[in-house]
């Protein structure tokens, strides 16, 4: 009958559905806000590669600004996604992505402060410094997905900060400035598949 109780499964599906349906009706969802980091990877990233190929006739410090500026629209475009997406969510799971977004925030605060006093001291060469900021910022993604798919349960999230952290220690190995097409390849590459996915799972 139409009006019998429905059973547990049936009742996490119809939810799971509604929330993918909630998701793609507010712009939001893990998909979008990876596509934006793909981007922002990929061509960032590419472009600063091709800057110091021998022949290029474009000066090595224009990726020191495109990355910065696509870096800051990706990070705009994910906090407003994900305010957007949280509006009418109240609790526990409020608040812990409050306290992940904060985590980042902090993180990422600390992590410069490092990297610019360990540049300050003047005693590593440009090359080096470019393994330093890369290196250490790849790690501390690929740290912060891992925490996020421990505490969502989410395997994917959690794959990829497992291959963020693969990608850094292939980026500090190969040196300067393969290190560039590391990140591009790697971990841009890393953040599209992992958006195509979620794409994927959001149709079903």
């Amino acid at each position: 009958m139409d009006d019998e109780p429905l059973s547990a499964e049936e009742s996490l599906n119809l939810i799971a559905q509604q929330n993918r349906r909630t998701r793609r009706e507010l712009g939001g969802g893990p998909g979008r806000m990876l596509a934006a980091w793909a981007a922002a990877w990929l061509v960032g990233w590419g472009f600063t590669y091709v800057t110091t190929l021998p022949g290029v006739d474009v000066p090595t410090w224009a990726g020191g600004i495109v990355v910065p500026v696509l870096f800051v629209a990706a990070m705009a475009y994910t906090t407003y996604t994900s305010i957007r997406t949280g509006r009418g969510i109240r609790g526990p799971s409020r608040t812990v992505a409050a306290m992940y977004g904060y985590g980042w925030a902090l993180g990422s605060l600390g992590l410069m402060v490092v990297d610019v006093r360990i540049t300050a001291f003047g005693v590593l060469a440009p090359g080096q410094v470019s393994l330093v900021w890369t290196g250490t910022w790849l790690l501390y993604t690929g740290v912060m997905y891992l925490a996020g798919g421990m505490v969502w349960q989410d395997k994917l999230m959690y794959g990829l900060g497992a291959w963020m952290i693969v990608s850094a220690a292939l980026g500090v190995l190969v040196g300067y400035p393969a290190n560039f097409l590391v990140l591009t390849v790697c971990g841009g590459g890393g953040f599209l598949l992992a958006s195509l996915v979620y794409f994927a799972r959001e149709k079903r």
